[in-house]
């Protein structure tokens, strides 16, 4: 945390100077080299500088290469993937459940995410005292919002008693070495913060990838969504808020499911439709950076000079999908098959299931430069979220048949009709496991529910005690509920306590 907040205070600056600098206004400032925190927040484009710096550390996470990427964490906890990276050592900790506070992943999350925080407060405190127009000033600030709620949101699941920081951190500051907080009292901030975004003036959608009044109402859905779970148990009142916040976001018809799966990776597809956020990424400019790690171990395939196998589908995870179900089949979200990278007529057997979801074709065989945004919320996770939380509110409704059904259509399975509340409950959750995986979103589910997907009885076992089917009887215990908090941050705040368990 140390190390963190010494960093954040200037990042913005330089961000912004970035920015602007063809700006022929900030060309005649006496010194733009020299910026402090306390001359920086002067004009409206320091404001938006500063808030584009509160992005920036979303992409972190999906950076990827030969050690790995921080994204593939949640993936490997659930059991469902595999990998032939062997120098990647903090994927097989995950993997094989000999998780550490050394693990480099979690350490990644941590940093990055506090940094993100630490610009949002900086924002937060700052754009108010900007002589600038009032509707840009309050979108602005709603976009800081969220973004800080995005971050403590992963973090509080990831980790569970994290330090609570609301306000810019000076080197004399008490919360530069802080303590934690109650996981509720984090839940408080998050629902606070996209509360004051939702009254923000922001658009329902925004084609450039900014923060939009949809991704505000998505968010604040699954956030109730899993406080009325584990750990804060809220329950029906908590499903009911869940279930009306989705259901804003279904009823304002700005959203639509693609017609096709090749859609989820197509960059013609950015931020409309189906994609309601995502992390931004421009080929030649700032591309996407995780498609080395998802192509097979050197199979020639691609034109990346590093095929690395870093992670894919275990064969029992795509078994586990129903016979007609299209996504598992050739070319949807897996494939096992693709052209030779020095002749496109050769076909390669893969020998096993890589993510399509994920995979940038053009940049695969062309130009090693992706131009795929990363996605962090689709509308199909907000469907799903509304059939889940309005099942448990008034069991199934017809309603709850259409959303969850609509996922089915697409995916050329037969409606959902005649179940009990039980069994639509069940029947969603494999929807979900199925709809959303490699999105960093399963393991999440199974922390809240305290569930996992049984890939051979295709039911739910109880998260702890629940058994991998890979490796040595590799059984969940009651510590991989959380992901500990990282080593370098305990030596460095005495003030934080060690992740029981690890």
């Amino acid at each position: 945390m140390n190390q963190i907040m010494k960093k954040y205070r200037l990042l913005i600056v330089a961000f912004g100077a970035l920015l602007i600098t063809g700006c022929s206004d900030f060309l005649n400032e006496s010194d733009p080299s020299n910026f402090t925190e306390g001359t920086y927040f002067t004009r409206p484009e320091h404001a938006r500088a500063s808030v584009n710096a509160i992005y920036a550390p979303l992409r972190e996470i999906t950076a990827s290469g030969f050690g790995g990427g921080p994204w593939v964490m949640t993936e490997f906890a659930t059991g469902q993937a595999g990998t032939d990276l062997g120098q990647a050592a903090s994927s097989y900790f995950v993997k094989d459940l000999v998780n550490t506070a050394e693990n480099s992943y979690g350490t990644s999350y941590w940093q990055q995410y506090y940094k993100g925080i630490g610009n949002a407060n900086l924002s937060i405190a700052k754009i108010p005292g900007i002589q600038m127009d009032a509707a840009e000033s309050r979108k602005l600030l709603g976009e800081a919002y969220f973004l800080r709620a995005w971050y403590y949101f992963t973090l509080v699941q990831l980790f569970g008693n994290i330090p609570l920081i609301t306000e810019p951190v000076k080197l004399d500051s008490d919360q530069l070495r802080p303590s934690q907080a109650k996981p509720e009292d984090v839940y408080a901030l998050i629902v606070d913060d996209l509360k004051k975004a939702e009254e923000a003036g922001l658009p329902w959608t925004d084609v450039s990838g900014k923060v939009s009044l949809g991704a505000v109402k998505s968010l604040l859905a699954k956030v109730y969504l899993t406080m009325a779970g584990y750990p804060l148990q809220k329950g029906a009142a908590y499903y009911d808020l869940a279930a009306k916040k989705a259901e804003e976001v279904v009823d304002s018809q700005q959203f639509k499911l693609f017609s096709s799966y090749y859609d989820l990776h197509d960059p013609a597809k950015k931020n409309i439709e189906e994609n309601i956020f995502m992390v931004q990424f421009k080929t030649q400019i700032i591309p996407g950076n995780w498609q080395e790690l998802i192509i097979p171990y050197n199979k020639g395939i691609s034109a990346y000079s590093a095929e690395t196998g870093g992670i894919y589908a275990t064969n029992e995870f795509v078994k586990s999908y129903d016979a007609a179900d299209l996504r598992a089949q050739e070319g949807q979200f897996f494939f096992t098959k693709f052209t030779h990278e020095a002749d496109r007529k050769k076909e390669v057997d893969l020998g096993g299931y890589f993510v399509y979801k994920l995979f940038d074709v053009a940049a695969q065989t062309s130009t090693a430069n992706s131009d795929l945004n990363w996605s962090l919320i689709r509308y199909a996770d907000i469907l799903l979220v509304f059939a889940e939380a309005s099942n448990e509110v008034a069991g199934p409704t017809a309603k709850a048949y259409s959303a969850v059904n609509a996922i089915r259509k697409r995916a050329k399975l037969p409606d959902l009709t005649g179940l009990s509340k039980d069994q639509l409950r069940e029947a969603i959750w494999k929807e979900r496991w199925h709809e959303l995986c490699f999105e960093n979103i399963t393991w999440f589910d199974m922390a809240r529910l305290r569930k996992a997907f049984d890939l051979t009885t295709k039911r739910f076992n109880e998260f702890v005690g629940h058994k991998f089917t890979y490796g040595n009887n590799l059984v969940l215990k009651e510590r991989e509920l959380l992901f500990p908090i990282p080593a370098y941050e305990l030596k460095n705040n005495s003030n934080l306590e060690r992740t029981p368990g690890y």
